[in-house]
């Protein structure tokens, strides 16, 4: 004869079952939140893959400066209308910010960099500079080029040319030739530097992401010119005098006239390169009656100089001669004959505003 189950036995069987019931929720409560959880991780992954195939590639403007942007104006307008396409970097002065009070450009607001060093003329440390800026604007995927501008350097056409020039080639424009007048290299440099490889051009270059890349990773070359290329002093009388006809005396390198190129010289790059600049300098001062701009300095523009005619003679110019290697550079884009420059320097705040308030520089048209 069975007994019936007391009220003690039911209510423990009752019990047993609610927390089986309570486990068996559980478990299938944090299975779904494991599922919704991968699912959103999924899903913000898959959008930020295709909001980042959606963006347009950046080009990354690298801006060398003493400390605040004298043209920022002029730079204000040319990058109106091309937000999504650009990204800007500073390297001024250590400590020097860019807030409402240091300039008028929403550009250049908080865009310097915060690991900036003291840039000394003719040493490394402007070299430095340069691989700062870049390993900075590395961060941003989207950034495939990088142009290095100075704080006196002027766009010589609206933002959508500029781009399109620059983002159409597949090859970083790097001024870069072989250097047999000087005497800059020295040969403490060899073997680590071998003079064949040993190379010398502007510093405003726009690198391709791979290029950029190499020159941050490189551990090799920049301790040469660490260690080997240190400014000699003049004597305070020979400022205001001709320069003398032994350059040996006032420097034995120049850092940022040769640093990029030997650096892609050296790890077999040129195959990769236009070795030309996309900015116009003005060297050829020989026969001018200015003292200040005689020698091996550049041309500054004054605001006397800054006319329409200056602008289109720069704009015209179709090719660049490298005595030292017997060798034309015709410009090409697309694969279609081309001008050589987008950028000019050097161009003072009057000589800047001047142009900006004439046809010469039409920096908000479609086109030019």
């Amino acid at each position: 004869m069975k007994r019936k189950a007391g009220p003690q036995k039911a209510q423990h069987k009752w019990k047993r079952k609610l927390f089986t019931l309570i486990l068996v929720g559980l478990c299938f409560g944090a299975l779904v939140l494991l599922m919704h959880t991968r699912y959103s991780r999924i899903m913000t992954l898959a959008s930020l893959q295709n909001s980042q195939q959606n963006q347009l590639p950046k080009i990354a403007f690298l801006f060398i400066a003493r400390n605040r942007i004298p043209l920022e104006v002029l730079w204000d307008v040319f990058f109106q209308g091309g937000e999504s396409r650009f990204s800007i970097y500073v390297h001024s002065r250590p400590g020097f910010l860019f807030n409402k009070a240091t300039t008028r450009s929403v550009f250049f607001l908080n865009r310097q960099v915060n690991d900036s060093i003291q840039v000394d003329w003719g040493e490394a440390s402007m070299i430095e500079a340069e691989r700062i800026l870049l390993r900075h604007a590395l961060e941003d995927p989207l950034n495939q080029r990088f142009a290095f501008v100075s704080d006196s350097c002027i766009p010589l056409y609206n933002f959508s040319y500029i781009y399109d020039y620059i983002m159409s080639a597949r090859t970083s424009f790097v001024d870069s030739f072989a250097d047999t007048k000087e005497g800059r290299y020295n040969p403490k440099m060899h073997p680590a530097i071998p003079v064949y490889n040993w190379r010398k051009g502007s510093q405003w270059a726009v690198l391709t992401r791979k290029h950029a890349e190499v020159v941050v990773k490189d551990d090799t070359v920049f301790p040469m010119f660490q260690l080997h290329c240190k400014r000699k002093s003049l004597p305070e009388f020979w400022r205001d005098r001709p320069i003398p006809a032994d350059t040996s005396k006032e420097h034995n390198c120049i850092p940022d006239e040769h640093y990029v190129q030997t650096l892609l010289a050296q790890e077999g790059l040129e195959g990769e390169l236009t070795r030309r600049s996309l900015t116009h300098t003005s060297w050829d001062l020989s026969s001018s009656r200015d003292r200040e701009r005689r020698g091996w300095h550049p041309l500054t523009y004054k605001y006397s100089d800054a006319t329409p005619m200056l602008i289109e003679s720069i704009k015209e110019i179709d090719n660049v001669y490298y005595e030292t290697e017997y060798r034309r550079e015709w410009c090409s884009s697309k694969g279609k004959p081309s001008r050589c420059f987008l950028f000019a320097r050097k161009f003072t705040r009057p000589a800047a505003l001047r142009l900006l308030n004439t046809t010469a520089l039409e920096l908000n048209r479609s086109n030019d």
